[in-house]
């Protein structure tokens, strides 16, 4: 890990409406690579793949693989390991819980290791939704090895399945997620060798973070019946919402409860929680969820008896209490990296420096209106919401808490940059880019397109291994019928027995 470099926090910041016992935001400096940061500029080494090849499956490593592998560890069988009920391995699957491969572990687990996951990312216990995705791949390439002839080897068909969940991936990225963003590449020519795949450091630690897109909470509805009384009063019991009527029963779960939390995603279910990610998300812009800033997570104080009393959401006087604001680490992430501002990155890309405030948003105005300044709280005070129809709600309703897609505050983004930053050229890349007036069609604006588009082409054109160019993906469909070409949402009902929207990234698409 790197060095430790945590994000003062100030409890008497009039614009700050969270608390945090420990005084700080935890942040840690990614490692130096060997050999600079000293008499060289500090250099970054990218531990995972920079190809999209599922290696968030399978790892970067030979003994992450053998260890995820079904079977003894020096004999790898064809499927990946799982549970009985098909859910990712824990650290003591194999016995020894050290011997496992090493995971983050955050909120709740730091308490109770021995409940962590597996899996090819370190992150997968990050919160449910990630949990369940790696969980949704993991069935897929078990799928596959099960549709595969028993007269091939287990390495043959753990090799052809892992060759095609990758293809998988790559598909739906460049076929659905790409474009339900706007960003339009051009026409594949082919593997290009020149063209070097690596990700470049401003697109990892400013470009790919949209964090401003979760929805605080994830919404799923299910058949009455579906759990049991027990279950959901356990449900409750993690501050979950449980809402039943005679046919249905609906959960809301708080981004808290689902936070370092991999318990929770066979507790719900898998189809459950992936048709919960189908809902409406929010826009890519400069306004990110309070639950992702307050990322609430309790630890043990000493001498505590039980440390698991400080897994559940609800604040126990045992535990300290922090918070985890991700915006925050965005913008230390990018600092820790050296990015350069936000106006000499935007040169860097080819496009030309802004000179004010509203050049950057698009609005009318950089002043805040009478009577309010930058340590106001009701500068954030919303005036105006819509939903994706455009259609008015009341702030501080129901409705507006749900369905709010867009809101006008009492003061603009622009005057809120001005107070924070004074001039635009002090402005970090990572807050330039997400307060950008999107152009027309996409969910981005200029710098963030840029980076996208020139990454993702970057990453298509230099892998030989892209499935538009792998002969072998053809021969294993001419073989086994086995074809890669799947939408998420197929792969969802193949593995989870769940029926999802056609394109998964866009809502109401059928």
């Amino acid at each position: 890990p790197g060095e430790s470099a945590p994000i003062a926090f100030n409890t008497n910041d009039p614009l700050e409406a969270f608390t945090d016992d420990l005084g700080a935001i935890a942040f840690s400096r990614t490692p130096a690579a060997p050999g600079t940061g000293v008499a060289t500029p500090r250099q970054q080494v990218n531990t995972l793949s920079s190809f999209i090849d599922a290696s968030n499956g399978y790892g970067v490593d030979s003994a992450r693989l053998a260890w995820l592998r079904l079977g003894p560890v020096d004999s790898s069988g064809a499927p990946l390991m799982l549970t009985d009920d098909g859910y990712l391995p824990r650290v003591t699957a194999r016995g020894d819980p050290t011997t496992a491969p090493a995971m983050d572990l955050m909120g709740a687990l730091v308490g109770m290791p021995s409940r962590a996951v597996v899996a090819g990312d370190v992150r997968a216990n990050e919160n449910i939704a990630l949990t369940a995705l790696h969980t949704l791949f993991a069935r897929e390439h078990n799928r596959i090895v099960a549709a595969l002839p028993s007269y091939l080897t287990a390495e043959e068909r753990f090799q052809i399945a892992r060759r095609v969940v990758g293809a998988e991936i790559q598909y739906i990225t460049y076929t659905q997620f790409l474009p339900a963003l706007g960003i339009q590449l051009e026409p594949y020519r082919g593997y290009q060798p020149s063209v070097n795949p690596a990700l470049s450091n401003e697109f990892a630690v400013v470009g790919y973070r949209a964090h401003s897109m979760i929805h605080g909470e994830f919404d799923t509805t299910v058949p009455a019946g579906t759990y049991t009384d027990e279950e959901l009063s356990a449900f409750a019991a993690q501050q979950i919402i449980v809402e039943r009527t005679a046919a249905d029963v609906t959960l809301t779960i708080p981004l808290n409860a689902a936070f370092g939390n991999p318990d929770l995603l066979q507790q719900v279910g898998l189809g459950p929680v992936l048709q919960s990610l189908a809902e409406r998300q929010y826009k890519n812009d400069e306004q990110v969820d309070n639950t992702l800033r307050s990322i609430l997570f309790q630890v043990p104080k000493p001498g505590i008896p039980d440390p698991t009393v400080c897994g559940a959401p609800v604040v126990n006087p045992d535990c300290f209490t922090g918070v985890s604001d991700l915006p925050a680490i965005d913008i230390a992430r990018g600092r820790d990296h050296g990015i350069p501002s936000y106006n000499d990155l935007r040169r860097a890309y080819g496009l030309a420096p802004k000179t004010s405030f509203i050049d950057v948003t698009g609005e009318a105005t950089q002043r805040f209106p009478p009577r309010l300044n930058g340590n106001d709280p009701a500068i954030l005070d919303f005036v105006e919401l819509r939903d994706a129809d455009g259609t008015l709600l009341v702030p501080g309703s129901a409705e507006a808490e749900d369905e709010a897609v867009t809101g006008i505050r009492s003061s603009t983004l622009a005057a809120r940059l001005k107070a924070a930053y004074g001039s635009v050229d002090r402005l970090d890349a990572f807050v330039g880019m997400v307060s950008e007036q999107h152009l027309k069609g996409t969910e981005f604006g200029e710098l963030q397109l840029a980076i996208w588009t020139k990454q993702f082409a970057a990453l298509r054109d230099g892998d030989r291994f892209y499935y538009l160019n792998d002969p072998a993906l053809h021969a294993i469909e001419l073989a086994f019928r086995i074809d890669y070409r799947h939408s998420l949402a197929e792969i969802a009902k193949l593995d989870a027995g769940v029926t999802l929207q056609t394109n998964v990234f866009e809502a109401g698409a059928d």
